[in-house]
């Protein structure tokens, strides 16, 4: 086998070996791993907003943390804070910890592991990235027009949380306007949004952080497969088979063409009788004037 690989020289990760050749973790798993692994340390993303980013499904993603949480690359905890409501605290890391050594991590306090490639560190990816502070302006948008403007002003009615500051709107939009100039819908661009939102119970303390942060990285619209020659193929209705028979219709008929072309041949041909006594009248007159 060879390889070519060129090192890469800014924004790349060191994932541990043990990971990507890991025998337990599946293609997601590892996928979900290496995605959080390399996200800065200020940046913080459930794994769930993860999976919806890298475009893991929710039956595959599910079974992609189940693996994680059983290697001990991720762990949780459900808190219950102010007012009584719920809130989740994730963990992942680049060896695997014990859960003694996880809840240590999550307090502050140092955990006794040994690392595959420096120390260990916590990573509370619980906190949604609603608190993300810093604007990425690196690759500013384009001005955006009258249906993303109008798209990003039917946001509120996905969720009351989604309360956006008046300026952060034309930013939104522009944003926005990515996804319809990759041919998604608007329909298709809230539906993604209200897909990665928190739960109900869990505060958004900066919607419009949240916001962009969801509408930053338009993915391509799926193109959908071609259907099967024989989905767009019929079985013809005529009794003159042995065994069915597949044809491709043109409109809404219901018998193929041999069929079709026997069925017009028997409506205008006469019988044969019918040809015999016509014939036999035609004789009888010839002969009647032929002895006048």
């Amino acid at each position: 086998m060879l390889r070519h690989a060129i090192p890469p020289a800014r924004f790349f990760s060191q994932i541990p070996n043990e990971i990507l050749r890991h025998p337990r973790l599946n293609s997601d798993a590892v996928r979900l791993l290496s995605w959080q692994l390399s996200l800065p340390a200020d940046k913080h993303e459930s794994l769930s907003a993860t999976a919806a980013r890298a475009g893991i499904k929710p039956t595959a993603f599910q079974r992609a943390k189940k693996q994680l949480l059983q290697e001990g690359f991720f762990h949780e905890w459900k808190e219950q804070g102010r007012g009584g409501l719920w809130r989740t605290k994730q963990l992942v890391s680049n060896v695997p910890l014990t859960g003694d050594a996880a809840a240590a991590l999550r307090d502050g306090e140092p955990a006794h592991a040994k690392p595959v490639v420096g120390e260990p560190a916590p990573r509370p990816v619980g906190r949604h990235p609603d608190q993300e502070r810093e604007k990425d302006t690196s690759n500013p948008p384009q001005e955006a027009g009258p249906e993303a403007r109008q798209l990003v002003g039917t946001l509120r009615a996905l969720d009351p949380r989604l309360r956006v500051p008046r300026g952060m709107l034309p930013e939104l939009a522009a944003l926005a306007a990515q996804w319809l100039r990759l041919g998604h819908t608007a329909d298709s661009v809230r539906e993604n949004i209200k897909r990665c939102l928190p739960t109900p119970t869990e505060p958004i303390h900066r919607p419009g952080g949240l916001l962009r942060h969801l509408l930053r990285e338009a993915p391509p619209v799926p193109v959908p497969p071609e259907p099967p020659r024989v989905a767009r193929m019929r079985e013809c209705a005529g009794d003159g088979h042995t065994q069915p028979l597949l044809f491709r219709p043109v409109a809404d008929e219901e018998l193929c063409p041999d069929c079709r072309q026997e069925q017009a041949g028997t409506t205008t041909r006469p019988p044969a009788g019918v040809l015999a006594a016509v014939k036999g009248v035609a004789a009888a007159r010839s002969l009647l004037r032929g002895g006048a």
